[in-house]
């Protein structure tokens, strides 16, 4: 049986990846230490998400490894050698806010840990597809710099401008702008992957996320924007914006849509290919536009705070141009959009409420 070995098995894109491979055929071999319950604390623990995919996947096996631990994870792979088919490299310290706090963590993490994976795919499974979780952080800042309008709920570039009919492509330049400490250790691992994919011609492609999205998201206050969004909502919890006025414009992408185009490059894999990916125009919104939608879906006013003070590096509006990922692979298309992922996260979210005794 091919196997597939997925790191942050437990997390939104990782435990996804985990079903979507295993009801294909694969033997999923996990790799997740739960470090998100490290960054964002216990209530963002994903140990819950090991148990169940334990359960009720059958050829599913989870381990405990920390992905910048080289000799254990140079064991595993060994263990499994060319019986590996499919690497799906999701495990990260996602937020920019909480890289600088411990830069060394972040740093070792993203690009360390990215360079032992690789490293151990070339060593002992060279054939094998390496697919990389990237982030649209690695352009920094610089999509600010876009000329931006103003209007009442969204922040929405100029008609004129050549992004605004498809959004950002793979030509914005990752140079002179802030990208956060995150954005820099996700560069790291970016280019790393295009490297081993062009120096020693393995099947490499990295995928730089917008807004990565879905049910199984354990959102924080620091990382899983809509996740987090809907859990205030659905829990008359408040909600801090910062920044913008709360009209920044993020693109979301369902869990399932950004797996099965990992399922689309695993079948017809390239060298060191790089791939904008995200809701593109077909499923975008701004925050204050989240909300309204969340306020209908709940019939419940939701209470939130603009806050002045915008994050570090944060993206004003972003909308990812997906044409390149469609041109190399035709038969991908979205199943979700930003409405349905809201209703799916609201339903879910509300049948997860503790019930109430008579």
């Amino acid at each position: 049986m091919a196997i597939a070995i997925i790191t942050g098995s437990s997390g939104l894109i990782g435990s996804e990846s985990a079903h979507f491979f295993h009801d294909k055929g694969f033997e999923v071999v996990g790799i997740d230490n739960d470090l998100r319950s490290y960054f964002f604390g216990k209530e963002s623990s994903t140990a819950w998400n090991t148990q169940r995919l334990s359960k009720k996947l059958k050829n599913f096996s989870s381990h405990s490894i920390d992905i910048r631990n080289q000799e254990e994870i140079f064991k595993l792979f060994k263990k499994h050698g060319t019986q590996i088919k499919l690497v799906v490299h999701t495990a990260a310290q996602p937020s920019h806010d909480w890289a600088a706090r411990e830069p060394f963590t972040d740093f070792t993490v993203n690009a360390n840990g990215t360079l032992v994976l690789l490293e151990a795919t070339r060593q002992f499974c060279p054939e094998a597809t390496f697919i990389f979780t990237s982030t649209n952080k690695v352009y920094g800042d610089t999509p600010n710099n876009l000329p931006l309008v103003e209007t009442k709920l969204r922040w929405e570039i100029d008609s004129k401008h050549p992004y605004f009919q498809f959004g950002i492509d793979e030509s914005m330049s990752i140079d002179h702008s802030k990208h956060s400490l995150f954005g820099a250790s996700k560069v790291a691992g970016d280019i790393l992957v295009q490297e081993y994919g062009r120096y020693f011609e393995m099947k490499t492609g990295v995928f730089r996320g917008g807004c990565l999205t879905g049910p199984m998201h354990s959102g924080a206050e620091l990382h899983g924007f809509l996740a987090y969004l809907v859990h205030c909502g659905v829990n008359r919890k408040s909600y801090n914006i910062y920044g913008y006025k709360g009209k920044q414009v993020r693109d979301n992408i369902h869990s399932y849509d950004l797996v099965n185009a990992f399922w689309h490059f695993f079948q017809s894999p390239k060298t060191g290919a790089v791939y904008n990916i995200g809701g593109s125009r077909h499923s975008n919104c701004s925050v204050l536009e989240a909300i309204e939608k969340i306020e209908k879906l709940t019939h419940t006013p939701f209470k939130y705070q603009l806050l002045d003070q915008a994050r570090s590096g944060d993206h004003i509006w972003w909308i990812s141009d997906v044409r390149r990922f469609q041109s190399d692979y035709p038969n991908w298309s979205y199943r979700y959009n930003i409405d349905t992922i809201l209703e799916e996260m609201v339903t879910l979210s509300i049948e997860s409420l503790p019930k109430k005794v008579a």
